[in-house]
């Protein structure tokens, strides 16, 4: 066996802190806030979900970095593209 073999993540443990999130997020929406407070809430708590889920289970945790760099992105662009159509979104 080598000296690189990687350990197997607990997927139990990565479960839990995905249903806790969920459990944040549903709890957030009914809290009251300023709409744009919660839109920004619930998106980070989705990009954390969807961060854990490809570490973990799509297994990126363990890729080489070149690998990672890839997977993001598509992330950044996404972004980018938003933030370039909220004025379009929003108009005055």
């Amino acid at each position: 066996m080598s000296t690189n073999a990687h350990s197997h993540p607990n997927y139990i443990k990565i479960f839990v802190i995905l249903s806790v999130l969920t459990a944040v997020e549903i709890a957030v929406t009914f809290l009251g806030l300023p709409r744009k407070v919660l839109v920004t809430l619930l998106v980070g708590l989705a990009v954390w979900k969807a961060v854990l889920v490809a570490l973990h289970f799509m297994h990126l945790k363990l890729e080489k970095t070149t690998l990672s760099i890839i997977a993001v992105i598509p992330f950044i662009l996404c972004v980018f593209l938003s933030l370039m159509l909220l004025p379009d979104i929003y108009p005055r």
